[in-house]
């Protein structure tokens, strides 16, 4: 059975629920630490498989695939890997954040300060990788700590593999964060294992153990302890999933992508196996004077014998029936996943960033759910940085910000302009600005197209005010007078 079988869906990620009346949230115990701990640990065989297939260290390369009989020894067969894994998640990750993500103040609201923090993180990257773990292991985690620099101190943020880190939560329905535990292995110069750095965030201090082997916390297993404050007042890890079952995007599709490898496998291996087909010979007895060509036998005179011929025995495969099941297979796989096949003749280059959408409309619906879980996971970040700014001093308020996740995805721009241009006396126009992808607060729009109205009525003053009439015609004469000339 499929280890994500085993799984519940509460069990996919890096979270541990307990009762919160048995847990000291600013001080965990060593028994509640190693069991988060244990606990989270038998998660890591699905963590590493579904890496694995991203990475390409598939079934099929290691033969696990039960019903294989390939001989171990057996130079040729062929081991195939198309990696449709690597595929589904590249083109969700550039889907979902190749434009970057937008978040624009509530009414009256100033969170300026917290978006040059974020300029300062390079946020849009930090973002890109994150996406990346919500789809390959159907959850992702960030850190934010602060580092002087300069002596001045600034958030930073930082992406934790699912596998070094456990949240450990009430058991209510809102699963509120008490406190979370980083763990990382440490090695000597040769390599062999030397204990782990333990980091336990709660909602008001960083305390670190380190043990002298193993990871499993007790007052004989500790080298030294260290506690420092933090100043976010709430547990500084952001917790994130792809769905609700915090299942990766090519999870539900490993089974056909191992179906898809063994058959172009097979497939290959039977043509390298060809050579090696047995021969027939009929109506003759073979000795060593005897001599195959073109599958008719030939005997040096004397040792000829009527009607004899030769034929090899051959497995023989329909290639056209062969591609018709990998092309079955293959389209179970986008089916699946929700990812088109973006090399299928439907997504030819002259179709309309309109007629686009409605091919792409499977995953236009799974951006939507990622688009739930990711933003309340950026308001949580939100919430985070804007508590430390305003220790600092600075007036933020991060509540009804507008966060949007515009897809990547071709647009007709001009189709879009038209439009807006068209609506002009029937929509107003602060709406149809925002129909323009990638805006994030129309009103600044109106506003720069006010100011562009304004400065060319004012160019256009300047530039009629500057001319003055040298010379005044003079219709009744015919010729052209100063009009300061005296008439005689």
């Amino acid at each position: 059975m499929e280890i994500t079988n085993l799984l519940k869906s509460a069990e996919r990620g890096s979270e541990v629920s307990i009762d919160e009346e048995l847990v000291d949230k600013l001080d965990p115990s060593f028994d509640v630490i190693n069991y988060a701990i244990n606990q989270q640990k038998k998660r890591i065989e699905r963590f590493d498989k579904l890496e694995d297939y991203y990475e390409g260290n598939q079934d099929i390369l290691s033969k696990k695939i039960s019903s294989f009989d390939y001989n171990q020894n057996d130079s040729k067969d062929t081991k195939v890997m198309v990696n449709n894994a690597k595929y589904i998640t590249d083109i969700m990750v550039g889907f979902t954040t190749g434009n970057p993500i937008s978040i624009a103040p509530g009414k009256g609201k100033n969170i300026q300060p917290v978006l040059d923090t974020f300029e300062d993180m390079d946020i849009d990257a930090h973002n890109t990788e994150l996406e990346k773990d919500l789809s390959v292991f159907g959850c992702a985690y960030e850190l934010l700590y602060v580092q002087k620099e300069d002596g001045v101190s600034k958030v930073k943020i930082g992406k934790i593999d699912p596998r070094g880190i456990v949240v450990v939560t009430d058991d209510t329905l809102d699963h509120n964060p008490l406190f979370a535990i980083y763990y990382q292995e440490k090695h000597d110069l040769t390599g062999a294992s030397n204990g782990y750095l333990i980091t336990i965030f709660t909602k008001q201090n960083i305390i670190t153990y380190r043990t002298k082997v193993g990871s499993i916390l007790g007052d004989s297993n500790i080298a030294y302890t260290s506690t420092t404050k933090h100043y976010f007042k709430d547990v500084p890890v952001v917790a994130y999933r792809n769905n609700e079952e915090k299942q990766g995007d090519f999870e539900q599709a490993i089974t056909l992508i191992d179906a898809y490898n063994r058959l172009q496998s097979d497939r290959l291996t039977d043509k390298n196996k060809f050579v090696d087909a047995i021969l027939a010979i009929y109506g003759a007895t073979l000795d060593d004077s005897a001599n195959l060509k073109d599958g008719v036998l030939e005997f040096p005179a004397g040792k000829g014998q009527d009607g004899v011929t030769a034929e090899y025995l051959t497995k023989t495969l329909s290639e056209s029936d062969t591609q018709v099941l990998a092309k079955a297979i293959e389209d179970n796989i986008h089916k699946t996943t929700y990812v088109p096949n973006l090399n299928d003749e439907n997504f030819s280059g002259t179709t309309s960033g309109e007629a686009m959408k409605y091919k792409l409309i499977g995953l236009l619906q799974t951006l939507a759910t990622k688009q739930r879980y990711l933003t309340r996971g950026i308001r949580r970040r939100l919430q985070l940085v804007q508590t430390f700014l305003n220790i600092k001093g600075n007036q933020v308020d991060c509540t009804g910000a507008n966060i949007t996740i515009n897809p990547n995805i071709p647009v007709n721009m001009s189709n879009i302009i038209d439009n807006i241009k068209n609506a002009e006396g029937v929509i107003p126009q602060l709406i149809a600005l925002g129909w323009l992808p990638g805006t994030n607060d129309p009103q600044e729009l109106v506003d720069m197209l006010n100011k562009e109205k304004e400065d060319n009525i004012s160019l256009q003053q300047k530039a009629l005010a500057s001319q003055e009439p040298d010379k005044i015609v003079d219709d009744s004469k015919g010729d052209v007078s100063d009009d300061t000339s005296e008439n005689n």
